[in-house]
């Protein structure tokens, strides 16, 4: 499986009582199939997993793939502290016919770069599909290292992708060249450009929730048009998109962007809270900006483009 283009991991609604809503869920799917993303992922960050039961999550997995069906890749996620949960997450993963997984480190146990490697082969023994990993030390507390990389990729040819988070471009640097077999996918937004720069030709973006258009455009630009230039225009009308995202409340502005989006998302789960009217405000205007922004990019005249380039 080669991992190209935009790779959204979808929000979960809520219902007025805190339940998953299935409804709403299937309806988030639809709508990010007629968006055009090029994959989806189950039980990431971005989908609340840490919130959510064992059976949630393996009834949710299961009624994306009902959902999807063939319109597009499922990537399912496996996170979880105890590499045994894991492992059932890869087995139930297997049993949907998902057609990746995504694999990350256990949080809070700080395992060795061995030990994390061995966590990794658990969960791709369990699978038997291809496996992206996910690197986020911010989230996970380590991170994954070359040690890690030489042991998973000699033991484990399924490991073929990894959504890389970290936030180090020298972590980037390594991953492309010395792990050309490893394809690289943006896991940290403001740095898509030099994601995109150095040969990754997918984004894992949790934007594409609500903007999926224009992280498209941006992904089209740098990777199918090779118009950095371009590009360039494009990332700079997101980076104030980017910035509120990074504000704190991530999962919870997500989910509002969404509502701005016409859908249904039921707030979030505890520990986490909604946003306050002022910042749903600021949200508001910064994505009525960002699109009138991207859509003068995108549909201005070649010969107005290359003015401005010169």
């Amino acid at each position: 499986m080669k991992f190209e283009g935009i790779y959204t991991p979808a929000i979960t609604p809520l219902t007025s009582d805190g339940q998953i809503d299935t409804a709403a869920f299937a309806e988030v799917l639809e709508y990010l199939i007629d968006a055009k993303v090029h994959g989806i992922i189950i039980g990431g960050s971005t989908g609340e997993y840490y919130a959510q039961t064992m059976q949630e999550r393996l009834d949710l997995a299961a009624l994306a793939r009902q959902v999807i069906g063939t319109r597009l890749p499922l990537i399912v996620g496996t996170g979880a502290v105890r590499t045994e949960d894991s492992v059932e997450y890869a087995k139930a993963a297997r049993a949907i016919k998902a057609d990746a997984i995504l694999v990350g480190s256990p949080p809070y146990a700080l395992p060795t770069e061995q030990e994390n490697a061995a966590h990794a082969l658990a969960i791709d023994k369990a699978a038997g599909l291809p496996v992206m990993l996910y690197n986020y030390p911010g989230r996970m507390g380590v991170s994954m290292g070359r040690e890690f990389f030489d042991i998973v990729t000699r033991a484990s040819k399924n490991f073929v992708a990894i959504k890389e988070s970290s936030g180090e471009t020298g972590q980037l640097h390594m991953l492309a060249r010395e792990f050309p077999n490893i394809d690289i996918s943006c896991g940290w937004d403001d740095q898509a450009i030099e994601f995109f720069a150095w040969g990754a030709r997918s984004w894992t973006c949790a934007g594409s929730n609500f903007v999926p258009a224009e992280h498209i455009a941006l992904y089209e630009a740098c990777v199918v048009q090779k118009d950095f230039d371009k590009g360039r225009r494009i990332m700079s009308a997101m980076l104030p998109l980017m910035d509120f995202l990074e504000g704190g409340k991530f999962v919870q502005s997500i989910k509002h962007g969404c509502e701005l989006a016409g859908l249904r998302t039921g707030g979030v789960r505890a520990p986490l809270q909604v946003l306050d009217a002022s910042e749903k405000q600021a949200l508001k205007g910064i994505v009525d900006e960002l699109k009138r922004e991207v859509a003068a990019i995108v549909h201005a005249p070649s010969s107005q483009r290359l003015k401005k380039v010169a």
